[in-house]
Parts: C-alpha cells; sequence; structure tokens
C-alpha cells in the first residue's frame, strides 16, 4: 500500500514538474508574440525572425509592408515579425 502511494507521488511531482518546465514557459511566449502583433503600428521599426531590419510602412490582417532601404518595401507575414527594435539598437 505504501508503495503505491510513493508510485503515485512519483507522478504527481513529473506532471507538476513538465508543466513548469515546458508548459508554462512555452504559453508565456505566445502570450507575449500575441501581444506584439496587437500593438504593431505603422512607423515601428522591427526585426524579423530572418534578421531583416525594417520600419513597418503598412500593415494589413496578416501581412506587414516593411520599408527596408530608400525605395526597397517589402512583404512579411505578421507572424515573422520577432520584435521591435528600440531607438538605441
Amino acid at each position: 500500500m505504501n508503495q503505491q502511494y510513493g508510485q503515485l507521488l512519483s507522478l504527481v511531482l513529473l506532471v507538476v514538474a513538465f508543466y513548469f518546465l515546458l508548459i508554462r514557459p512555452q504559453v508565456k511566449r505566445q502570450k507575449e508574440q500575441q501581444q506584439l502583433m496587437a500593438s504593431l503600428a505603422v512607423g515601428d521599426r522591427v526585426v524579423t525572425i530572418g534578421g531583416l531590419y525594417g520600419t513597418i510602412v503598412a500593415l494589413a490582417d496578416d501581412t506587414v509592408d516593411l520599408k527596408v532601404a530608400e525605395g526597397v518595401v517589402v512583404t512579411y507575414a505578421r507572424s515573422a515579425i520577432a520584435r521591435k527594435v528600440e531607438s538605441g539598437e
């Protein structure tokens, strides 16, 4: 009987550790990414997941037009935006 409680306790501890080490951080990253997508605005300087720096010139539901050089505008998926760039970077 005592051995069954030990096995059950081990299983519960494993599930709790799995939650705190894998699931919770992933959910946090997803929320941060959703907040970033919602906060994008024309004029923001951003970096794509490919490392391309640009300034947002137009937004659509699922795309972003980035000005990467004078006279060069490229279209990216919103999900390809990795982060906003601060003015000092």
